[in-house]
């Protein structure tokens, strides 16, 4: 392989993970990633738009496989890591994006049960993948952990987004403790990355009112996801994208 081939597929002969890869920013990072010449495993509940995802990036010249399941059964990542394992010697790229927002209300206000469902897929799940995944992540070469937040988490709290706000905040905290843990001991590294304003389906549930003309792609946000794993960024690096 050239310099040049180098430069255009950074990712060649990596393994990429994308959770919620069926749309939106999980979509556009999985597709960027295979771009880059990762083979992209990509996670999430929906059969035809996960296959819709894979036929993209097959015609785009990538490559990847489907890995339908529900991140809120433990079990069941636990077969997949036995699967991708017995497949593959190592896992490069994890990326922890599949999330609910729940519905936005007062502290006093959330209902106990979404509350808990909420906290199931977006905590619970992304300490579930790495666990399962942590001896695959330790036999990398370069292994990147990338965790998709919020600006309403601890940093910047807001009125009526404290169960969403909250659960980003724990996933940020959760995945900085796992990069100390593996830092002198291991190649992987971890990152956080806050997209900001993405045309996406839960930034319009979020804001109904407001209109997605006026904000950025998807797409742009996988780039960036593509280009900080392609990157020497150090353990620790956070990412913030423009609003």
């Amino acid at each position: 392989m050239t310099n040049q081939d180098n430069k255009a597929q950074p990712l060649a002969g990596r393994i990429a993970l994308v959770t919620g890869a069926s749309r939106g920013i999980g979509a556009a990072t999985a597709q960027a990633l295979a771009a880059d010449g990762a083979h992209v495993v990509l996670v999430a509940r929906t059969v035809p738009d996960l296959e819709a995802v894979e036929d993209a990036i097959h015609a785009a010249g990538g490559s990847a496989t489907i890995a339908p399941l529900d991140l809120t059964d433990g079990e069941s990542i636990g077969r997949l890591a036995q699967a991708i394992s017995g497949r593959w010697g190592a896992l490069d790229i994890l990326v922890l994006n599949a999330a609910t927002l729940g519905t936005l209300a007062a502290v006093p206000a959330i209902d106990s049960r979404e509350f808990a469902r909420l906290l199931t897929l977006n905590i619970a799940a992304p300490q579930a993948l790495i666990a399962a995944f942590d001896p695959m992540l330790r036999a990398s070469k370069d292994a990147r952990v990338v965790a998709l937040t919020t600006g309403v988490a601890a940093a910047n709290p807001r009125a009526y987004w404290g169960a969403y706000g909250a659960s980003k905040a724990a996933l940020e905290v959760l995945v900085a403790a796992y990069g100390q843990e593996t830092r002198n001991v291991s190649a992987v590294r971890t990152h956080v990355v806050e997209p900001g304003a993405t045309r996406t389906t839960m930034r319009a549930r979020a804001y109904p009112g407001e209109d997605p003309a006026t904000l950025k792609t998807p797409d742009v946000v996988g780039r960036a996801i593509a280009d900080l794993v392609a990157s020497d960024a150090p353990d620790g690096e956070r990412l913030v994208l423009p609003k």
